[in-house]
């Protein structure tokens, strides 16, 4: 049943459609993210700005090589081992990076997720977009039937699957720093 929802849903990210997805703690938002017009879509469902910037998430650190400059890291090591995982890094953004993606700023957060849809997602798709399922104020979705009531018919497809591993978002961190940007 799982690969039957996994396929749907890359289906709809391959047509420039926009899913909602279980990621490490809540569901999410995702998209393809050079597709610029999905990318459009989710911060107006969201009402978030774009000069926050927003998250990828990836299968395998390759797949973000792209997006990010890790040569500009210090230290690279507490990144790449903290990955597959809950880590989200803010990482320089290549000077190829779409505005829509980093925003304001001149970095992109990225992670390399352990969680087994997302991995199935992105070996298909490549990294893809990652915002929290809801509009900006409101409580993250963590159950189908949130994401439901926060977007009904307004998402191509939302995966049926439970959130199991975290109570908490994922922690964001500062590559150039360490600093921890948001516990988890």
């Amino acid at each position: 049943m799982k690969k039957l929802h996994v396929k749907k849903a890359i289906h709809a990210c391959q047509q420039g459609g926009i899913i909602a997805y279980p990621t490490e703690a809540v569901f999410g938002l995702g998209c393809i993210p050079f597709f610029e017009h999905s990318v459009q879509r989710i911060l107006k469902l969201k009402k978030r700005s774009i000069r926050k910037g927003l998250i990828l998430v990836a299968a395998d650190v390759r797949q973000l090589d792209e997006y990010v400059d890790f040569s500009k890291l210090r230290n690279s090591k507490m990144v790449f081992d903290s990955w597959p995982g809950p880590v989200t890094w803010l990482i320089p953004a290549k000077e190829t990076t779409p505005h829509w993606l980093i925003g304001s700023h001149n970095t992109l957060a990225v992670r390399v997720s352990s969680d087994q849809i997302i991995r199935a997602l992105c070996n298909k798709l490549g990294p893809i977009l990652s915002t929290s399922a809801n509009p900006s104020g409101s409580s993250p979705a963590k159950s189908y039937h949130r994401v439901r009531h926060y977007f009904m018919g307004k998402i191509d497809y939302i995966m049926p699957h439970s959130i199991t591993n975290r109570a908490n978002p994922t922690e964001i961190r500062d590559a150039q720093t360490g600093k921890t940007l948001r516990q988890s």
